[in-house]
């Protein structure tokens, strides 16, 4: 089975690396001697495909692979050898096309290709104290309302300017150093 990327047959692929991570935290509790692993699972899988395309469909299939890049959305992705990691979704986080000299209709592309993990339903927020809510919505009244006072307060200073002019130089002098 040759890789597909949505609808997209990748021809000639001349190389599948791919990368998976594992997350660690390490925490060293006080008045223990070495430390604890906390395991955090693991991160999206990577892959990094490259290969080649040619004949009088390479300007066609390079325009396709550059806007399934641009669209920026999951794409599915089908392969031999990635087939046991359970990775369905991807999102193309790099696409490089070069043309090839040498002989016409000829590209050459990499593609970076993180794996889309479905974000998780936030938990159910009803028990929280609503009042929070009222709260924070109070506090930012309040400093909204003081922002039209502080803007006249500023401009209200400008008066004071000329006074203030000199006053680090009268103040130098004032303690015998020389300005």
């Amino acid at each position: 089975m040759r890789p597909m990327l949505d609808d997209l047959e990748l021809p000639q692929v001349q190389a599948i690396t791919t990368c998976d991570r594992r997350s660690l935290a390490e925490h060293k509790p006080p008045g223990m001697k070495g430390s604890l692993l906390q395991n955090l699972g693991r991160r999206p899988t990577r892959l990094l495909v490259w290969g080649v395309v040619t004949g009088p469909g390479a300007d066609d299939f390079a325009s396709k692979l550059d806007k399934k890049f641009r669209d920026g959305k999951p794409v599915p992705f089908a392969s031999d050898i990635v087939a046991d990691a359970k990775v369905d979704q991807m999102l193309i986080d790099d696409l490089r096309l070069q043309q090839l000299a040498g002989k016409p209709e000829r590209f050459g592309y990499l593609l970076l290709l993180r794996e889309f993990i479905k974000p998780v339903a936030p938990e159910d927020v009803s028990a929280l104290d609503s009042g929070i809510l009222a709260d924070a919505k109070g506090l930012v009244d309040g400093i909204v309302g003081g922002l039209g006072i502080a803007q006249a307060f500023a401009t209200g200073l400008q008066k004071f300017v000329p006074v203030f002019n000199g006053f680090l130089g009268r103040l130098q002098q004032a303690n015998g150093a020389k300005p």
